[in-house]
This record gives C-alpha cells, structure tokens and sequence, in this order.
C-alpha cells in the first residue's frame, strides 16, 4: 500500500489530495483519542472556590512552545496577501533539493503547474495547513489534471493514474462511509439533546454521602451505637450573563451528631465536639429544604456575593485551607467541621451582603491584594422584636488578603457580632447549632456583643504537599453576671495530595477545639485538643471513599474525661 501511495504521490495531484483527506481524518481520530484517555486521568480541583491560587503554573515543554508559535504565525498568515503561481520550484527559497520532500513537490510544481506559494517566494512546508488552502490546492490541482486530459497535449496523465485513483477510492469507501455516518449520528443527538435541555441558563449539581459512623471511648461510646447516614444536596445553577451565578439548593438528610458524656456518665452538654460536615445542614428525617439561596456577579472589578437564605461567610471569603475545606461543609474535604475551617468563619450567617474588592497593583513576590467585607443576619425574614435585617442577630466580617509568590496566601480576618437572644450559641448559623467548640465556647445566656480577631495562611512548597494553618481570638461582652469571657482556636494540619493515586489525598489535622477557661471552678479549665486523619480514595471522577478517625481529648474542656474516639467510612457520590 506504501508503495502504491508513493507512486501516486508523484504521478498524480489528485492522488495527492486524496491521500492528504485521508491522512488528515486518521490524524483527528488519533488526537480525539488521546484527549479521551487523558481526560480520564485529570483529577477535578479539590478546592473549587474561594481558595488561594497557590498551585504552581507547569511550564509548557519545547515541543508544545513551537506547537503554540506555529499555531500563532499560522493564524496571522494569509489575511491580505494574494498567493502567487510558480513554475519551478526552485523559486521557493525555502524548499531544498536535501528536502525528504523535494522530488514529489518538483514534480506537482514543474510537471502539474497546480501549486502556489507566497508571494516572497517561500513555500512554508513545516507549519500547519489551513482548510481553506488545502482546498484551494486540490482543486487547482484537479482543475490542472481535467485540463491535460481535455486537451491530450501530453502524456502527463494516463490511464494507470486515473485507475491508481479508482483503486484508492474504493479502498477507503468504506472508512468514509463509516465517518459519514458518524456525523450523520452525532448531528441526530445533538439535535435531540438541544430540543429536550433541561434550561439554557441552567445545569443541576448533587451531592450524595453516604457514612458509616461510630464513637468509642468508656461511657461515650457506651451510649452511642453504629449508624448509618445521608446526606443529599442538588442545586441548580444559574448564569444569565456567563459571569454570574445563582445558585439555589435543595438539602436532605438523616445525620445527627453523637452525645458525648463526662467521667460522670452525663452527658457534657450541647456543642460542636466532634461534628462531622455531613452532619452540618441535615434536616434529621430526611425532609427537603432549601438550605442555600444566593446570587454572585462582578459589579466592576468587584465581585458581589448576595444572600437570602443559607449565607455564609465562608462562601465569598478566602478559607486559606486547601484540602481540608470543601465548598462549605462539602464531603470531598476533611471530616469534621473543625479541621474544615477556621471556626471565626462560623460567627453567624443567614441573609446579607458581600464584596471582593481587589487593589494594589503587585510587584514582584507581592502579589495584588484584595480586600473582603460582608454582613449576615441570622433572622433577617423575621419582622419580630430583637429580629429582622439590621435589629437583631448579625456578623459582619472584614478581611485582608495577600499573596505571596504563587505558592503563600495570607489573610487577616475581623469579624464583629452580635447576639440578642433569638440565637444563643457563639459558633452556629442561623439555625441556632452549635458548629463547632465546646459549650463553654458557645453559650450565650444573654445578649452579648463579640469581636473575633483571626489569622490564616496557606504554604504549597511542592505539588505534592500543602501546609495549612489558622488561629483565631474571640472577645465577648455579655449583658448578665459573668458572661464576659474569652475564647482561642486554633489548628494546623498537612495534606499530601496524589497520594498513592492521582486524585487521593492523604490529610492529618490537629488543634484546639474553640475554648473558654476560667468561667467555672468545677475543673473545666483544660485545653480540648483534636486531632483527624483521613484519606480520601478517588474511584471515579465522581466517587470517593474516604476512612478516616476523630481523636478528642479533654471533653468539654475536662481533662477528667475520657478521650473520645471517631471512626468513619465515607462515601461521596458527586453529579
């Protein structure tokens, strides 16, 4: 077959074209290929918002440098200037007689006449072919082959040509019949797929958890038992401008947290101990509620962050804690809400308002900055007494980002709130649940003014590792006897992603659960430290396992306690 090409290649234009068709469609379906086998490699982001772009940039290899410069001198060639006949080819200043193809384009050149060049006299055989010029070519070199045979003034082409050509049709009939058909296919489902759409503006997104879960540990593991849960988020997804989004989201679930109890066999009261993310937003008995309704867009350089229902602070402020956060309280991150982020996050949420504000223009190893302002309100539908948008419960948050180089991102967080009543516990949303923290941390008696002070950072010294780290300080002024205290959190931990699987993370998270000493003198004054391990198995590129334990020590803040032990098997379905 080779050989027969070859022949061809030199004794007929025709051939030519013939064999260019047919080496371009092997081509496109080697490339389509390629793309399809890589794409099942490609590890979707972990972090899909509000996380610093501290991942370094590959830099493209030499060969995908020249691929990318010919693609741009292919792109601006030919705009204006009018391609000029030949006669011979040594008018090309470009084609060689050492040229591998030199003979069969002397032969198209001088024996045919059907190919032109550019009017500076080059040919340009290295870069890329256009469509449009491969067709002009081909039928100047028909146009040339019907003109020799209708006028016979030569024995250029002869019956062994026009038969060579018949030979290779019939040969690759059945290769493009097969693709006729498969366009034919492909145009008939797409058809199909635009008329039956569920919305041009709008895709659907889900998750689905499914956990297997325990706690161990004397009389707290005594008075919970295995249990299975679930959890399912779908929302939708709107765009009306490309650059905007509104998103609402439907919630269901069975998940609950487990009761821990004291030295004592009582239980240590309400707080967010050991909380796991599936946990958090989950309805109890598996009723539908919209749990997330917001809408984002630039307003200039700015980005907008609008909330009615669900808002939280997490959800337009850099976390700075990759690998462990997942898209506020998501199950493709760490397992408890404490190791997810820093708990200042957690002061408040409901309804309100936010802003992204960029500024400073960077410079070498400083990069620009941004600065982050919101407000929440917890009741903000509530027309009621110490309620509504401005007269009762509320967190406004106000942040400073930086980058350093591509691979650090900081950020200095304030957040200042208020609590009238409606809502009693310091670390929850607007549905009044402790997050996180002991109850010591959380309990607010009475109306009380608080101002949060947090840092965090993010370190990604190779690809391969990322360091991660938060702490905060919480002031709170109370109204009644003795409600005045202050509260600390802080955590550190490290995630090896791609670990023993592209796609796989490896996390360990340790800390101090928020905290407040010295407000009673019935020995709650210890530290309640927490550490997490956990190791997210990719399957699929929307199935994860994720094992992982949950250690707590001094329960409550009482190092007379048990430590508590957290076991569980999680799996995330995501679509």
């Amino acid at each position: 077959m080779s050989n027969i090409l070859w022949k061809s290649l030199v004794v007929s234009p025709a051939v030519l074209g013939a064999t260019l068709l047919v080496s371009s469609t092997a081509i496109a379906a080697t490339n389509a290929t390629t793309e399809v086998s890589t794409t099942d490699t490609v590890v979707p982001t972990e972090v899909a918002q509000q996380q610093p772009a501290i991942v370094a940039q590959a830099a493209p290899t030499t060969n995908e440098t020249q691929i990318i410069n010919q693609v741009d001198r292919y792109g601006n060639e030919g705009r204006s200037n009018a391609q000029g006949q030949v006669t011979s080819v040594s008018q090309f200043s470009d084609v060689q007689p050492t040229d591998w193809a030199f003979q069969a384009l002397q032969s198209l050149v001088e024996r045919y006449g059907c190919i032109a060049g550019y009017p500076n006299g080059t040919y340009r055989g290295n870069r890329a072919l256009t469509r449009y010029e491969f067709a002009a070519g081909l039928n100047a070199c028909l146009d040339r082959v019907n003109e020799l045979i209708a006028t016979a003034t030569a024995d250029l082409v002869t019956k062994q040509d026009l038969a060579t050509l018949q030979r290779l049709q019939e040969e690759f009939s059945a290769e493009l019949a097969t693709l006729r058909g498969r366009v034919d296919t492909l145009e008939a489902r797409t058809a199909e797929l635009e008329a039956n759409q569920f919305s041009t503006t709008t895709k659907l997104v889900g998750e689905a958890i499914f956990a297997v879960t325990d706690v161990f540990g004397e009389n707290t593991g005594s008075a919970n038992n295995t249990v299975f849960q679930n959890r399912v988020r779908l929302g939708l997804q709107t765009s009306f401008t490309g650059r905007d989004v509104l998103t609402t989201r439907l919630s269901s679930g069975n998940a609950v947290g487990f009761e821990f109890r004291d030295n004592n066999n009582n239980p240590t009261g309400v707080s967010g101990q050991g909380l796991q993310t599936f946990q958090v937003d989950s309805t109890g008995g598996n009723t539908v509620e919209i749990d997330k309704l917001t809408y984002e867009a630039p307003i200039g350089p700015a980005q907008v962050y609008l909330a009615a229902a669900g808002g939280r602070h997490s959800h337009y402020a850099a976390v700075n804690n990759p690998y462990f956060f997942d898209k506020t309280d998501g199950g493709n991150g760490s397992l408890s809400t404490f190791s997810s982020e820093n708990p200042i996050y957690r002061i408040g949420g409901g309804a309100g308002i936010a802003f992204n504000i960029p500024f400073g223009q960077g410079g070498g190893i400083l990069r620009p900055s941004s600065l982050t302002v919101g407000y929440l309100a917890s009741d903000a539908n509530n027309p009621g007494t110490d309620a509504g948008l401005f007269n009762g419960d509320y967190s406004a948050l106000g942040q400073l980002n930086f980058s350093v180089g591509d691979r650090v991102a900081l950020a200095a967080t304030y957040v200042h709130g208020y609590r009238g009543g409606l809502n009693n516990n310091l670390f929850s949303n607007e549905d009044d649940t402790p997050l996180v923290g002991t109850s010591f941390a959380n309990n607010l008696p009475n109306p009380s003014s608080i101002n949060a002070y947090g840092l965090s950072a993010a370190f990604r010294p190779s690809n391969n590792l990322s360091i991660s780290g938060f702490v905060s300080y919480i002031d709170v002024v109370g109204t009644g006897a003795g409600d005045d205290r202050e509260a600390w959190a802080y955590g550190a931990g490290v995630a090896l992603p791609d670990f023993g699987k592209r796609g796989n993370v490896l996390g360990i998270f340790a800390g101090a659960q928020p905290y407040s000493l010295g407000r009673t003198s019935d020995g709650n004054n210890d530290v309640p430290y927490q550490v997490e391990g956990f190791y997210k198995y990719r399957v699929s590129d929307n199935i994860s396992i994720t094992p992982g334990v949950i250690w707590i020590t001094n329960l409550n803040q009482n190092g007379n306690n048990d430590d508590a032990f957290i076991g569980t098997l999680r799996t995330t379905f995501t679509f």
